[in-house]
């Protein structure tokens, strides 16, 4: 399945800067719902997911941004990128300083992706394709979770899993353009950002991204309380 989801990626897609974020290049498609189709004839599979590794999406575009302006956030650290897509915010930490990035996605085909865009932006980000939201929190210093909201079973999941990673004392970054099922009062806005989408999927081309960290609770320094500390 691997080279056949390398050849896919590359057959259905053009290599071409990132919106917004041009020392960055992904293999992104045109259209969705062409290319989703030509994945489910080319895999023989009616049930393929969506081919979200084709696209630049709103939150992870939010996040690329907000660790190209703060490298501080990741600068030396092990950074653990969760539902990846096309891999834009692992590269994006590589490139700001993290010591080493994992990228994570259920889809092998998005798992070919990252490979193939790690490579195109010189970097060498780790691949981990399965479910990772049965597993425990890895061993990192910070999870970044884009485009994690979009619908309500998913959204549970993976809050419940970013709530154990922050009992590790693991810190968390996440990125949203203002999906409705992000639980907004656990968390504290870092930045906001406007970002032009590659997917006709969402409302507006043009969207506000945002960056989140949990909020600061008694005894726990998290990044929220270590910004809020150095604006004051």
């Amino acid at each position: 399945m691997a080279a056949s989801a390398r050849a896919l990626v590359l057959r259905h897609t053009r290599l071409r800067p990132v919106p917004g974020l041009d020392d960055i290049r992904l293999h992104l498609a045109d259209e969705v719902f062409p290319l989703w189709h030509a994945v489910q004839v080319e895999t023989r599979d009616p049930d393929a997911a969506l081919p979200y590794w084709a696209f630049a999406w709103g939150g992870g575009l939010a996040l690329a941004h907000y660790l190209r302006d703060h490298p501080d956030a990741v600068d030396g650290r092990r950074v653990f990128d969760l539902a990846s897509g096309s891999g834009l915010c692992a590269i994006a930490a590589l490139r700001a300083g993290a010591t080493a990035a994992t990228a994570a996605d259920i889809d092998p085909i998005a798992a070919a992706a990252i490979a193939l865009n790690s490579r195109a932006n010189g970097c060498r980000a780790g691949v981990v394709q399965r479910d990772v939201l049965d597993d425990e929190p890895p061993d990192v210093d910070l999870i970044l979770a884009g485009d994690v909201c979009y619908n309500a079973g998913l959204a549970d999941r993976v809050i419940s899993w970013l709530h154990r990673a922050r009992d590790r004392r693991i810190d968390v970054l996440l990125g949203d353009p203002g999906r409705r099922y992000l639980p907004i009062d656990e968390f504290v806005e870092l930045a906001c950002y406007d970002v032009r989408t590659t997917t006709e999927l969402e409302d507006l081309e043009l969207k506000q991204g945002r960056v989140y960290a949990f909020a600061p609770s008694s005894g726990r320094t998290s990044v929220a309380s270590r910004v809020i500390d150095s604006s004051s």
